[in-house]
């Protein structure tokens, strides 16, 4: 489980590379922020990875002291995005196609061997959360996008076992089902028919 101090740890590293990472032809960009014994190594950084790490944090229910922490950082990212707006929307849309990808290549594992895939899905899943993320982020993002996002939702639908939230329940709050419904549900390890 990632808490809060690990997920401000990586904003606050992000952010102090993020113009160098948005000025670089890199999708991931090695952060070397230390994390504490027991942790989980910190992902590069992307883009994909900052907007869920920023939407995890503001997600949580927090203390006055973690309130300011995080009132602290964030202008300094809204500063970085507002001044390299082009590069951060470009950056954007080159992350979304490769998280688009990932996203469906998971899809089409588990429909070739639900029984061996399910059980990855809470981890997966998180690229889905970053499609919705990056898309508000991509300028003029092309229509076959929005297409293959929609065919992979449509074939999620169908599959996808509806029940409670599969994260971290302090997270739910921040994460609404009627925008993130595949946060509310899990994949069966068998298909009747396979899409």
């Amino acid at each position: 489980m990632k808490t809060f101090e690990y997920d401000l740890r990586y904003l606050k590293e992000g952010i102090e590379e993020l113009e160098s990472y948005l000025l670089s032809e890199q999708l991931f960009w090695p952060l070397e922020a230390r994390t504490e014994p027991g942790e989980a190594a910190y992902p590069n950084l992307t883009l994909g990875n900052l907007l869920l790490v920023e939407a995890r944090l503001k997600a949580r229910p927090m203390t006055l002291a973690q309130q300011a922490q995080l009132g602290a950082l964030l202008p300094q990212l809204e500063q970085v995005r507002s001044r390299w707006r082009s590069a951060w929307s470009k950056k954007a849309l080159h992350s979304l196609h490769n998280r688009l990808k990932m996203w469906r290549d998971f899809l089409d594992e588990y429909t070739k061997a639900p029984e061996a895939h399910a059980d990855r899905y809470p981890y997966e899943v998180q690229r889905r959360v970053m499609l919705a993320l990056l898309a508000g982020e991509a300028e003029q993002a092309p229509p076959e996008v929005n297409d293959l996002i929609g065919k992979l939702d449509a074939l999620l639908r169908a599959v996808l076992m509806k029940g409670d939230f599969i994260w971290e329940p302090e997270l739910q709050a921040g994460f609404p089902e009627e925008t993130y419904w595949y946060l509310y549900g899990r994949l069966p390890e068998t298909l009747e028919h396979r899409p």
